[in-house]
């Protein structure tokens, strides 16, 4: 094994085992030239391949930090937050905000029932979401308060879709949602549309808006034959 494997697979450990937390900043590279006893250019290299692997942040002047993990959700997907977090190995908490009934929409007519709230992940806000549900199509949805379980979760668990329809873009985040989000504003941040279908009838719209340093959209596909 190279210095620079050495050196990077000493780091990897280290933040895998939970000794380095994300947020940590991990020592100068003047730092690991004095203990490896090496060329600062071999502690580049093995620091860039852990930026690479989306383990560290690289910032200029100020260090290099260990890097929250990222969510993955394949696009083609409609996934449970809580049990992409527990993958994780992060604590999962939803937080509500609103809950009320409003006025329907092209998708999803009313009577329609809106949930509004936070998704958090390791102690940390990382998602916003805000949900109509169809409540000619899943009417026991009145009955539950959604305090405890986020409407995503509860849904997948009660109410099979047969058809969806997303839509995926990149957006800055406004001044409330950055306050929300703990990320500056205007910070490039994932916006999922979401609307779902029960034999024709519609289930939900929800938009969720992620922080960019948190989430990713990964699907596999085959060729077709």
């Amino acid at each position: 094994m190279t210095l620079e494997e050495q050196i990077r697979s000493d780091i990897e450990a280290r933040i895998h085992s939970g000794d380095l937390k994300p947020g940590d900043r991990i020592p100068f590279e003047h730092e690991f030239v004095a203990t490896y006893r090496c060329a600062r250019a071999t502690v580049n290299k093995a620091l860039t391949g852990l930026s690479r692997k989306g383990l560290i942040e690289r910032r200029r002047k100020a260090g290099s930090f260990v890097a929250h993990p990222q969510v993955h959700s394949a696009v083609l997907a409609v996934p449970d937050l809580a049990e992409v977090m527990a993958a994780r190995g992060e604590v999962y908490r939803w937080q509500p905000t609103e809950r009320k009934m409003a006025a329907g929409t092209t998708d999803v007519p009313a009577p329609a029932l809106l949930i509004s709230g936070i998704h958090f992940g390791a102690g940390e806000p990382f998602a916003l979401e805000r949900r109509l549900i169809s409540l000619s199509t899943v009417p026991e949805a009145v009955n539950e308060q959604f305090d405890e379980i986020a409407p995503g979760t509860w849904l997948l668990q009660r109410v099979p879709w047969t058809a969806a329809r997303h839509r995926i873009r990149a957006v800055e985040a406004t001044a409330g949602e950055a306050r929300t989000l703990s990320v500056r504003m205007r910070s490039a941040c994932l916006e999922l549309e979401r609307v779902t279908w029960r034999a024709g009838a519609p289930v939900t719209h929800v938009r969720q808006l992620f922080r960019g340093d948190r989430f990713d959209l990964v699907a596999e596909f085959q060729p077709g034959a």
